[in-house]
């Protein structure tokens, strides 16, 4: 997949179907809405092209609404490969685009930039200022301009509106299994591991502390995981603990620490990713090391008989 961060330098595509949106997440929704441009791109013999928006636009316009999101760019940008589109624009979502009229949007943004073969839009998408421009204004053009509009059905617009949020809502509530069925595949995130306190170690359950640097990304309800943990092309099972590490700490900062299983590489500065495939318990604090051991050693037969049969 061929990827253009901006538009000032973009070429003339052959054929182009487009789609457009943030697409958080790709979600179930978001691929079935990208199968369907690939469809019609191989049907015209095209160019399937996502135009998306970074920042998120919600951040921009609602500046004062807090919002966590589910991919990072490099996360969607892959996602969005892997679902088989040819080529994304990156848009930068900037205080003039967003004030863009609708005309201008269509006729010096879309028209003039892609010459679209076709669009594929759902049927309540609305652009520009004020979101004054529907798909009814999009097929006024499409005789001069020799395009079609491709409409997406209403149900599945009304999925995908809301998946994205209620995503969010099941990772918040640790629901990660539910979260699961709606990406289509476990919810993921990625960090540098960074030194810790080391205390793990003492009590034969050595930690990868995970440092996630993008503050943006939505990280699930504190507690207890069952995870697979993906390093330099393996994957490997572990239990994962977010939170304050109450029994051992008095820090109020919240850290992502995973046990990896049958792991005994030093990793320190290294990237890893961990998927979330199901909670295991909340976090609590122990009356004593020992305590903790013992839970640790029921947590760890719970996530292997778990992990193993996923």
């Amino acid at each position: 997949m061929k990827i253009f961060h901006g538009i000032s330098d973009l070429p003339v595509f052959e054929h182009p179907v487009l789609t457009i949106g943030t697409f958080d997440g790709v979600h179930q929704g978001h691929k079935t809405i990208l199968q369907s441009v690939v469809n019609e791109a191989k049907a015209m013999y095209g160019t399937s092209i996502l135009i998306t928006f970074d920042p998120h636009p919600r951040k921009l316009i609602f500046p004062d609404e807090p919002l966590k999101l589910l991919s990072t760019l490099a996360e969607r940008l892959a996602l969005v490969e892997e679902a088989g589109i040819d080529v994304t624009v990156v848009v930068p979502f900037t205080q003039a685009f967003a004030a863009l009229s609708a005309r201008d949007y269509v006729e010096d943004f879309l028209l003039r930039l892609f010459q679209p073969a076709a669009i594929v839009i759902g049927y309540d998408h609305h652009f520009g200022h004020d979101r004054t421009g529907d798909i009814a204004m999009l097929r006024s053009y499409t005789d001069s301009h020799h395009f079609v509009v491709k409409e997406i059905p209403a149900q599945l617009i009304s999925e995908a509106a809301v998946s994205s949020t209620q995503v969010r809502k099941a990772l918040l509530e640790g629901n990660v299994a539910a979260a699961k069925n709606m990406l289509g595949e476990p919810y993921c995130i990625s960090g540098r591991v960074v030194e810790g306190a080391q205390r793990g170690l003492t009590i034969g359950y050595p930690t990868a502390n995970i440092n996630v640097p993008d503050l943006d990304k939505l990280v699930p309800k504190i507690g207890v995981y069952a995870v697979i943990v993906h390093y330099e092309g393996l994957q490997y099972f572990g239990m994962l603990n977010l939170g304050l590490n109450p029994t051992v700490s008095t820090t109020d900062a919240i850290k992502i620490e995973v046990n990896i299983f049958d792991f005994d590489q030093t990793i320190y500065n290294k990237q890893i990713t961990v998927c979330f495939i199901a909670r295991l318990r909340d976090e609590k604090k122990f009356e004593s090391l020992d305590a903790l051991k013992a839970q640790l050693a029921e947590d760890k037969k719970d996530a292997l008989r778990i992990l193993s049969g996923n």
